[in-house]
C-alpha cells in the first residue's frame, strides 16, 4: 500500500511540478504592462540615451524571464531589444511575424493612433525557443515607441 501511495505521489509530482514551473517561467500580460510602465518612467527620468542602453542590457527590471523591452526609434529602426539584441539597428520594416506578416507598421500604428495600444502576433519566445502567440503593449515615449509583450503558449 505504501508503495502505491508513494508511486501516486511521485507520479503526480512529476506531472504537476513541471506545469507549475512553466507557468512561473512566463511573464503575464499584466507583468508586461507593468514593465512597460516602468520603462516609460525610466525613459522620462534618465533620458533616451541612458534608457535605451538600460533596455538593451538584458538585466532586471527591463528583462525578466520572457519579458523584455524593445523600442523603435524616430528613424524607424530598432533602438532597443532586450530579447533579441541582434535586431538593434535594423529597420522596423524587417520585422515579420512567424507567418511572414509585417509587425512594425501595426506596432507603430498602435502607438501613434492612441499614444498606447497593443498588437497580437506570433513570435519566437527567447526563453522557450518556440514560436508562440504574443501580445505586445506599446506606448510612445519621447522620440521612441517602446513595447513589452507577453507570450501565450
Amino acid at each position: 500500500m505504501k508503495r502505491i501511495v508513494f508511486f501516486h505521489f511521485f507520479f503526480l509530482s512529476a506531472i504537476l511540478i513541471p506545469l507549475s514551473l512553466s507557468a512561473q517561467e512566463r511573464g503575464t500580460p499584466e507583468e508586461a504592462k507593468t514593465m512597460l510602465q516602468k520603462a516609460v518612467a525610466h525613459y522620462k527620468a534618465v533620458g533616451r540615451v541612458r534608457a535605451i542602453a538600460d533596455f538593451n542590457a538584458k538585466k532586471a527590471p527591463f528583462f525578466d524571464r520572457d519579458l523584455y523591452v524593445f523600442c523603435i526609434g524616430p528613424n524607424l529602426k530598432i533602438s532597443a531589444n532586450g530579447g533579441f539584441p541582434s535586431y538593434v539597428g535594423r529597420p522596423v520594416d524587417d520585422l515579420k511575424d512567424a507567418e511572414g506578416n509585417p509587425i512594425g507598421k501595426p506596432l507603430l500604428d498602435a502607438a501613434t493612433s492612441a499614444a498606447e495600444g497593443s498588437v497580437q502576433y506570433r513570435w519566437l519566445n527567447p526563453a522557450t525557443q518556440k514560436v508562440e502567440s504574443k501580445i505586445s503593449f506599446v506606448q510612445k515615449v519621447g522620440d521612441d515607441i517602446c513595447s513589452v509583450g507577453a507570450y501565450k503558449p
